[in-house]
């Protein structure tokens, strides 16, 4: 037999023997590789050191796993082994391990108290919880299996120990391999069972796993994920890399099928071989040096993967865009300095980091001080702080635990991925308890519409309402399961970049544009995906309340933006009111003026027998002055708040009032144009001179007016109306004149039409002798009347909201002073101030020197 072959066995090669990869994708402890004695005789001697090595690698594990940890260093070989395979110093090794296992058990502990003070989700029903560690083990998995099916302190199967407890579930466990054997079991009593980390896609088969259920989604989600996330960056030259077992070599298939269905090529495919020493690193990095491809996807351990680093690092390759699975995605490689230059960019999917709202405050609360009793707590501590309780010897090397440490101050505490699958475990059995306990007798969804005893109910019972759960965490997260046990497939997709500090830092989200903050919607560009968007203000009289909107959302017809356009306000009511200023000033304009007509009436009255009065048709200029009152009066109604009569009635009033009162002005002229032409001798007109001449004028006239405002009322009515467009954050409330305003301004034009004719009668009969003739008066009152209306049209249409209705009034009562200013005051100034010129004698004077 040749012996020159064999070399003395390097601690690498200790580790990479027969495939064993501590500290890998489950972060379990090492489990050796067993071999039978009787395979060793036809093993060749170059196989030797292969065998050497996995026994030694067996006995390591054994000790470690079943020696105290206090007498681990009396083993100095198992040290050396446990230095080797995890290529990290014992500090790092037990805070990375130890602290991530103590948080998803934190977890655990603070999902079961955090359901048992929640009176609403399962009132007078409190959860307990027991613990097991399988250490990594296969057959310790198999051994708590059965510990917890018999319930008492031994496991016998098909034995259950009556206890007073009752067992839901089982939540576990983070690995595959020993939550197949798990299920398997727990599968034949159909316990429900709730993994937080086993990602197999085999674990989705029901009709090998009835009972199985996890919160993490299966590979075969991931690797169509990361196919999609390369073809997204439109990478079309890809490199594959996987670790060889059924991890890696079930993902690379997924992702190079997927790849070539979308167009992609690959460049190459190698394979991580975890039972070579240097797991064929030099050969990869030697493909991925010859290669053009720039994008290697990677499905692998953090530890397996590292070799391929140190080569890398060795033959200084860098310039590649490594693309990770969720192993390695987040794990510690990525903070090394050493593979900084390396690892620079990298992409990948992690497990959903959720949010558990009070957890980060209940975990840095956590001190060995509140568990005397726990000598784990104690340990956790040490490797934490890097530190001892009790240290017999001090040799400078070793600092002593004080217990003032900080936990806030560590790094450890980062991100809670594990954790919160943890928690959703928890609350998966909280809600299917829940839907148990809730259950009505006679719509249950067992035989005859039968419920559970939530005191007795049977894992098949339980089981069924854990396959129906569906329920959302305090962040948000949606929690269910499709028919194959598997939850909905979310990650989170990191990227690594250099940080302010000079290390790697993590980017946990990925957009193509910035998010759009409250008051803006998102607006697509052309031509790129709908993730690429701008950010823009939302339209008139829309708000946005939530971060990147992608529509803005219209306030209510009585509510407006505020300035911000994240929320909506009450719209104030605008009208002309007896509050406003405005509307006070010409209501107490409209009352004054009315009193003038009625005051110049009683001097008409009391000096009724007078030339001046008596010349120029008394009763006319009576009943002139009353319909001047009154239309300063009718003013009044267009001030307040637009209520459905007044409406109907204050334009109808004006009009009537007006009519009126310009067929009295009408019939004054005609009556003036009458009686100078009777006076010639055999004149016709001689029968037309009398009083009723007048009168019927003025009645046709009238009548003419109240046809068009009986025509309106009966047609198209006014009513109250709102008006939101034209103001944005005022509502204007007037009277909508119907049939678009066309009876208004038929009323309108037919006023101007009366005094048209009335000017054109005065204006006609100006030169008549001056003594008895007042055209000359009717002729600048109607021109003035004519020229504050003509002023209204244009100013009337340009106005809005309240300024319309003040515009009518004020020409309302213009229009009104128009004509007791140019008819009345010069005759009330003769009777008031010159009495000597309201004399028969005087006016016969005037007659004569005219002539």
């Amino acid at each position: 037999m040749d012996y020159s072959a064999l070399k003395r066995p390097t601690l690498q090669d200790l580790c990479g023997a027969r495939g064993i990869t501590p500290g890998g994708r489950n972060k379990a402890k090492l489990t050796a590789v067993l071999m039978e004695d009787d395979q060793a005789h036809n093993v060749d001697p170059s196989d030797w050191v292969t065998i050497l090595a996995s026994k030694l690698v067996e006995k390591a594990a054994d000790i470690y796993q079943t020696v105290p940890e206090e007498q681990i260093r009396d083993y100095p070989f198992v040290t050396q082994i446990l230095l080797a395979c995890y290529a990290v110093t014992p500090e790092q090794y037990r805070r990375k391990f130890g602290f991530d296992s103590y948080q998803s058990l934190q977890a655990m502990i603070f999902a079961v108290e955090e359901i048992n003070a929640n009176p609403n989700l399962l009132p007078n029903i409190t959860l307990g919880i027991k613990l097991f560690d399988t250490c990594g083990a296969m057959r310790r998995a198999v051994e708590g299996t059965l510990w917890m099916l018999s319930g008492g302190s031994k496991s016998i199967p098909n034995y259950q120990w009556k206890e007073k407890t009752h067992l839901a579930g089982i939540i576990g466990d983070s690995g595959s391999t020993r939550s197949i054997l798990m299920a398997q079991i727990l599968g034949l009593y159909r316990y429900p069972q709730v993994s937080y980390f086993s990602t197999s896609p085999i674990l989705s088969n029901r009709n090998q796993f009835p009972s199985f259920f996890r919160t993490i989604p299966s590979d075969e989600f991931q690797s169509r994920g990361l196919a999609q996330l390369v073809t997204h960056f439109g990478w079309s030259w890809i490199g594959l890399l996987a670790i060889d077992n059924d991890y890696g070599q079930f993902g690379i298939q997924v992702i190079k099928q997927e790849l070539l269905n979308s167009g992609a090529c690959v460049a190459f495919v190698e394979n991580i071989l975890s039972n070579h020493p240097n797991r064929n690193a030099p050969q990869i990095v030697k493909t991925i040096q010859e290669s053009t491809a720039s994008v290697i996807v990677v499905v692998s351990s953090a530890f397996d993967f590292m070799s391929v680093l140190e080569e890398l690092l060795k033959q200084n390759v860098s310039g590649k865009h490594w693309v990770a699975s969720e192993s390695w995605s987040t794990s510690n490689l990525l903070s090394n300095k050493r593979f900084q230059q390396i690892l620079a960019g990298t992409i990948g999917f992690a497990v959903h980091s959720g949010k558990m709202l009070g957890f980060r405050e209940y975990l840095i609360s956590f001190h060995p001080s509140k568990y005397p009793d726990d000598d784990f707590a104690k340990f956790i501590w040490e490797q934490m702080f890097l530190c001892k309780w009790f240290v017999k010897v001090d040799n400078g090397t070793t600092q002593k635990c004080t217990g003032g440490e900080k936990l806030e101050s560590s790094q450890t505490i980062a991100d809670f991925r594990l954790p919160f699958n943890v928690y959703t475990c928890v609350y998966t059995f909280a809600w299917a308890l829940k839907s148990l306990l809730q259950c009505k007798p006679g719509a249950g969804p067992f035989h005859d519409g039968q419920c559970a005893n939530i005191s007795s109910f049977q894992p098949w019972q339980l089981l069924h309402y854990v396959k129906n759960i569906n329920f959302q965490t305090d962040d948000k997260t949606h929690i269910f399961f499709n028919d194959k046990g598997d939850p909905p497939a979310i990650y989170d997709i990191v990227n690594w970049q250099l940080g302010a500090t000079g290390n790697l830092e993590q980017v946990p989200y990925s957009k193509c544009s910035p998010s759009c903050l409250s008051g803006f919607q998102q607006v697509t560009i052309p031509g790129k995906p709908s993730c690429c968007y701008e950010c823009a203000h939302c339209p008139q009289g829309k708000i946005s309340n939530q971060t990147d909107a992608v529509e803005c959302q219209q306030c209510s017809w009585d509510m407006c933006p505020n300035q911000k356009q994240d929320r909506c306000l009450p719209r104030t009511l605008e009208f002309l009111s007896y509050k406003d200023p405005m509307g006070v000033s010409l209501a107490a304009i409209a009352l004054f003026s009315s009193t003038i007509p009625v005051y110049i009436l009683m001097v008409f009255f009391r000096h009724r027998t007078t030339p001046i009065v008596r010349a120029n048709n008394w009763s006319l200029s009576c009943l002139l002055l009353v319909c001047l009152s009154f239309c300063f009066l009718c003013s009044l109604a267009f001030i307040g708040y637009p209520q459905p009569e007044m409406c109907l009635l204050r334009q109808v009033t004006f009009g009537m009032v007006f009519a009126l009162c310009i067929s009295c002005v009408l019939a004054k002229t005609i009556t003036v144009a009458i009686a100078f032409k009777a006076t010639r001798p055999g004149s016709r007109l001689r029968k037309w001179s009398g009083i009723n001449v007048s009168y019927s004028a003025m009645g046709i006239c009238v009548f003419v007016q109240l046809c068009i405002c009986v025509l309106w009322l009966s047609h198209s009515p006014p009513f109250p109306e709102y008006d939101t467009q034209t103001l944005s954050r005022v509502i204007i409330v007037s009277c909508n004149e119907g049939s678009s305003g066309v009876f208004f301004w038929i009323m309108l034009g037919y006023l101007g039409l009366l005094a048209a004719i009335s000017f054109i009668c005065a204006f006609l009969v100006r030169h008549l002798p001056d003594s008895f003739n007042e055209a000359k008066f009717i002729t600048f009152s109607m021109l003035a009347f004519l020229s504050v209306w003509v002023s209204f049209v244009p100013a009337y249409l340009s106005a809005r909201g309240k300024n319309t209705v003040a515009m009518e009034i004020f020409a309302i009562l213009c229009s009104s002073w128009a004509v007791v200013i140019c008819i009345f005051v010069p005759k009330c100034f003769i009777i008031l101030f010159r009495p000597n010129m309201n004399s028969r004698e005087h006016l016969m004077k005037r007659d004569k020197e005219q002539k």
